[in-house]
């Protein structure tokens, strides 16, 4: 799994005109190709009497899987130009259709170009960009008489910190860093002098920030 990557928190859609069409763009976060599909699907029934249904869609860790369609718009003029916007912003596990209502007025290719490109940015402005990082669960169990230095210098050292659990012993959630999982635990060890029972967990993201 990658230590962190750029997707969108949410579905969204944005409508922009341009010379009278209509372009609304819609965005979904994806984890496969099925996702992707189903999505596009649910678009293109949504706005059956639309002019076309364009789109394009990254996902994997290296981005493996990428597709675009013109949807009936001149070779190049649509799918490509949405499929270019997601990789400049950097985003990964996305999907994107721009839909278009035409309004009488012909753009020619570069207007297409522009207007395809102007709808999957509105998209992604809907869909609001975040980064999601890496962290690994780590558990530390300890007896009472440590709780109040370790809870002290977890919040110094700003650890993201799960659930706390109380029995004859308590356990603490930590979530650091993926990568600094090895040294958080040796830290841990020390700051507990070797009296904590520290397991690792599942690998989870979490939105940078928040």
């Amino acid at each position: 799994m990658i230590e962190r990557y750029r997707t969108v928190r949410r579905s969204g859609e944005k409508e922009i005109i341009i010379k009278k069409s209509r372009f609304i763009g819609h965005i979904m976060p994806v984890e496969s190709e099925e996702d992707a599909n189903a999505f596009i699907e649910d678009i293109s029934k949504k706005h059956w009497n639309a002019t076309h249904n364009c789109f394009a869609y990254i996902i994997g860790e290296r981005d493996e899987i990428q597709k675009q369609s013109d949807d009936g718009e001149p070779s190049g003029t649509a799918g490509k130009p949405i499929l270019e916007v997601i990789k400049n912003q950097g985003l990964k596990n996305v999907a994107i259709v721009v839909t278009r209502y035409f309004g009488g007025i012909m753009l020619g290719a570069g207007g297409l170009i522009r207007a395809y490109t102007d709808g999957a940015v509105a998209a992604i402005e809907a869909g609001e960009a975040i980064t999601r990082v890496l962290h690994r669960q780590i558990f530390v169990e300890l007896d009472y008489t440590w709780l109040g230095k370790v809870e002290n210098e977890l919040r110094n050292r700003e650890v993201r910190m799960g659930e706390t659990r109380f029995t004859d012993k308590v356990t603490l959630e930590c979530l650091p860093l993926d990568a600094e999982k090895d040294a958080f635990m040796s830290w841990m060890v020390d700051l507990t002098q070797g009296q904590s029972l520290i397991t690792e967990g599942e690998q989870l993201y979490f939105i940078e920030g928040e």
